[in-house]
C-alpha cells in the first residue's frame, strides 16, 4: 500500500553559526571579546586578582591570543590553536566567562559547532549569564549536542532550557526526536506522555513522529502503540490513515487480515487513495462478498477515485460484483441453511455474506457458530468483534477484541480503539 506522509523527524541544520550569532545579539548584544583585558598593575604586582574582575594570570595569557583576532586579517585558526594555553590560566568565574565567550567566537568564526557549544557551556558554568538568557543559552547547547549526536547531553540542556522558560523553537519536540534518533521509541513516547501529564498542550507532530519512528524501525508492536497514542489525542481521519497505512505496511499479514485492516480504514473514513480502494475490492473478492465490493466501488466513485466511464478496473469489478450479487440473492436461502447446518467454513462464509449486507446481528451469530464448530479462534473473534462494533455494541466489541491473539492481535487492537472512541461519542 502506498502512502504520502513523509517522516517529520528532522535533524537541525548544521549551518547554525549565523543563526546563533544573531540570536545572541538579539538577546542582549553580540558577545565579541577581542580587545585586551588590562589588569590592575598594583594587583598584578601583588599576585592578586582584581575584585570582581579577571585574574592577572588570565589577563596576561589573554593578551597574545586576543591579538591574533584583533589583527587584519583575523587569525581565528591561530586563536583556536592557542586557546588551551588561555584556558589553563582560568582562576575564577570571570575568567571562565570571558574564555567561554572567546571560545564561542572561535566557533562562530570557524563554523565549528563543537567550539560554539564549548563556549556556551563555559559561560553557563561561570554563572555569569543573565537569568533571562539562561533558557536560550541552554537551548543552543542542546541543539548543538543534538547535531553532534550526543543525545543524553542534548536532553539535559534542552530540559534546562525549558525549566528556564525557553519554549520557542519547540525544545520538547527536539527532546522527543533525540529518543527516536537513538531508536528508543518507547522512551520518546513515555516522555511525550509525561509532558502532557505535566500540563503541556499535546503536540500532534510529536505523536506523528513517534508513529513514523516506530515504522522506520519496522517495529509492528510499537507502530500500533504509537498509533493508538496519536489517535487517542487526535482522532482524525488523517491520523487514522497515517497509522493504518503504517500498520498495514509493517505487519506480515495474510490477505484476510489485510482485508480486515482495510475494513477498519473504511469504517474510520481513512481510505484516501485509488490503490487502497482497489486493494480492498481485490481482497474482499466479488465472488465472496459482492455487496461489500459494490459499496466500496460506490464510495470510491463518490470520492473521485474511479470514473463511471473509461475506467477499466472500475467497470470490470462493477460488472462482476453485480452479477455475483444477483446470484447470492437467488441462493440466499441455501447460504443461510448451509451456515446453520454445515461445518465451520459454511458458518464463516454465511457470516461474511450477511456482514457485507449489513445484517450484523445475524453475522455475529454465524461467527459464533463457526467458533463453536472449530473455526480459528482469532479469526472468528475478530469477525465477531467487527460485527458487534458495526452494530453499535462497542463495549462488547472491545471485550471480544481482547480475546484475539497471534498475528491478528495488532489488527484487533486497532479495531478496539475504534470501538473505544465510538463509545465515547
Amino acid at each position: 500500500m502506498s502512502f504520502s506522509f513523509a517522516a517529520s523527524v528532522r535533524r537541525p541544520a548544521r549551518g547554525l553559526a549565523s543563526h546563533l550569532a544573531m540570536a545572541l545579539a538579539l538577546a542582549g548584544g553580540a558577545l565579541v571579546v577581542t580587545s585586551a583585558i588590562a589588569p590592575d598593575a598594583h594587583a598584578q604586582r601583588r599576585g592578586q586578582q582584581q575584585a570582581g574582575g579577571n585574574s592577572p594570570e588570565f589577563a596576561a595569557a589573554y593578551a597574545p591570543v586576543s591579538a591574533l583576532v584583533a589583527a587584519d586579517p583575523k587569525d581565528w585558526a591561530g586563536a583556536k590553536a592557542q586557546f588551551e594555553t588561555l584556558a589553563a590560566q582560568i582562576r575564577n568565574e570571570d575568567d571562565r566567562n570571558i574564555a567561554g565567550n572567546f571560545a564561542l567566537q572561535i566557533g562562530l568564526n570557524t563554523d565549528d559547532i563543537s567550539w560554539q557549544r564549548r563556549g556556551l557551556q563555559m559561560m553557563l558554568q561561570s554563572g555569569k549569564v543573565a537569568p533571562e538568557r539562561l533558557g536560550q543559552f541552554n537551548y543552543f547547547v542542546g541543539t548543538i549536542s543534538y547535531q553532534l549526536e550526543e543525545y543524553a547531553t542534548a536532553r539535559a540542556a534542552l530540559q534546562a532550557a525549558m525549566a528556564a522558560g525557553h519554549t520557542a523553537d519547540n525544545p520538547g519536540g527536539l527532546i522527543v526526536s533525540s529518543y527516536f534518533e537513538e531508536g528508543d521509541i518507547a522512551g520518546g513516547l513515555s516522555y511525550i506522555e509525561g509532558l502532557v501529564a505535566a500540563g503541556e498542550t499535546p503536540n500532534q507532530s510529536w505523536y506523528r513522529n513517534a508513529v513514523q519512528a516506530a515504522y522506520d524501525n519496522n517495529d509492528l508492536a510499537l507502530t500500533v502503540q504509537t498509533s493508538n497514542a496519536l489517535i487517542r489525542r487526535f482522532p482524525t481521519a488523517e491520523n487514522w490513515a497515517i497509522s493504518l497505512q503504517r500498520v498495514f505496511s509493517t505487519g506480515d499479514f495474510e490477505e484476510d487480515q489485510r482485508l480486515d485492516l482495510l475494513r477498519l480504514m473504511r469504517a474510520t473514513g481513512s481510505i484516501t487513495e485509488r490503490d487502497e480502494y482497489l486493494r480492498y475490492v481485490y481482497l474482499a473478492d466479488s465472488r465472496k462478498v459482492p455487496d461489500e465490493v459494490l459499496a466500496v466501488l460506490a464510495e470510491g466513485l463518490a470520492a473521485g477515485k474511479f470514473t463511471a466511464t473509461g475506467d477499466a478496473d472500475y467497470a470490470t469489478e462493477l460488472a462482476t460484483a453485480n452479477s455475483r450479487s444477483r446470484i447470492d440473492q437467488q441462493n440466499m436461502a441455501t447460504i443461510l441453511r448451509d451456515g446453520d447446518r454445515g461445518d465451520q467454513l459454511d458458518a464463516m462464509n454465511a457470516g461474511d455474506v450477511v456482514l457485507s449486507q449489513g445484517n450484523y446481528a445475524r453475522a455475529e451469530a454465524f461467527y459464533r457458530s463457526a467458533l463453536a464448530k472449530g473455526a480459528n479462534a482469532d479469526l472468528a473473534n475478530s469477525r465477531i468483534g467487527m460485527a458487534q462494533q458495526m452494530a453499535g455494541n462497542n463495549a462488547g466489541a472491545i471485550e471480544t477484541f481482547r480475546l484475539v491473539a497471534g498475528v491478528r492481535q495488532p489488527i484487533a487492537q486497532m479495531w478496539a480503539l475504534h470501538a473505544e472512541l465510538a463509545s465515547a461519542n
